[in-house]
């Protein structure tokens, strides 16, 4: 890769991103037989960094990190129950970029870009503003004084240049009223280069206090560079938690899930979700049966920590938060 002076590291990382199907199927050294499985021309289109598709073993269609971003014919099937906007984003929207669901905190859909495109993505058919500038949602959150918090997400926020996030932070430090900005993002996991000074000033020079929430579904995704990255923010005094979705073929095991739970906490990071499937169409070969997460939860609290066992919930549009799954209510021995 050559380097480029002018632009940030993350950027050109970012653009070794795998978007075509067929030099992934190579690099991953697929057969012939394999590749018949694969989709093309997706609706919504591959996007995979690199050093996520380094960490797949050769020729394994199956690796259940693969499973999160190849697509395949699976997500032609159309099922009853799965929808474009499983989680009721449309009904939710005060402005182009404003979210506002849940008592005292919106979300700005800051951006439609992301580091990745993962298969199940509940937002892939969000229907994404392109003009820059958040006025019309400032000036929102600015005249409801119920709103103390602001979360970032998209997309990704970290997609973001540091000029226009840093602008945009600025103007959130002007609402007197909100003191917390959380950050949802997926980035480094794939591209953790994109946690560099120039974003951690960012964070450094504020008077809000951040939360940092990241996305991460199986073990093998974390390395030692993304666990530094994510120490850079800690060291900022900023938590560090984790969403995770259950998904069938990736992390639908005690084993698997034990692992993840373990590794974050050991690093600092605290489990905060564990999300049932959001039924976005063409993500129904992910589908966990809830009964079957209840038992994975209830083992996994016999044995873990209370503080390394996330909120196992489900979004169930127009209710006034995350719905919590009882993980001992009707639950077979």
């Amino acid at each position: 890769m050559s380097k480029d002076i002018s632009v940030p590291i993350w950027k050109q990382v970012l653009r070794q991103n795998f978007i075509d199907i067929s030099k992934l199927a190579d690099f991953l050294l697929l057969n012939p037989e394999q590749r018949m499985d694969l989709l093309h021309r997706p609706r919504f289109v591959l996007n995979l960094p690199f050093r996520i598709a380094e960490k797949v073993p050769k020729g394994d269609i199956n690796d259940p990190i693969l499973k999160q971003f190849l697509p395949t014919n699976a997500e032609m099937s159309i099922d009853a129950g799965f929808l474009r906007d499983p989680v009721g984003d449309t009904n939710c929207l005060k402005s182009d970029k404003l979210l506002h669901k849940y008592f005292g905190r919106v979300l700005i859909v800051t951006t439609g870009a992301c580091a990745m495109h993962c298969r199940y993505c509940f937002r892939q058919n969000f229907d994404y503003i392109v003009e820059k500038g958040f006025k019309e949602e400032l000036k929102l959150i600015a005249e409801d004084r119920s709103i103390n918090e602001v979360i970032l997400s998209g997309g990704d926020p970290l997609s973001l240049d540091d000029r226009t996030l840093g602008d945009l932070l600025k103007q959130i430090e002007l609402i007197s009223h909100v003191k917390k900005v959380r950050f949802h993002t997926r980035f480094p996991i794939g591209i953790p280069e994109r946690i560099d000074e120039s974003f951690l000033s960012l964070l450094a020079n504020s008077r809000l206090q951040f939360w940092f929430v990241i996305h991460v579904n199986h073990p093998r995704e974390f390395d030692e560079e993304i666990f530094a990255a994510l120490k850079a923010v800690q060291r900022l005094g900023i938590p560090v938690l984790s969403q995770s979705v259950l998904l069938r073929g990736v992390n639908d095991s005690f084993g698997v899930l034990k692992e993840l739970f373990e590794t974050m906490i050991d690093r600092g990071i605290i489990p905060y979700y564990l999300n049932q499937l959001d039924r976005v169409q063409g993500a129904s070969h992910f589908e966990v049966p809830e009964e079957e997460g209840k038992k994975l939860m209830a083992d996994l609290a016999a044995v873990l920590p209370g503080y390394a066992i996330p909120r196992y919930i489900r979004e169930i549009p127009g209710m006034p938060g995350k719905t919590p799954i009882d993980l001992f209510r009707n639950l077979n021995p």
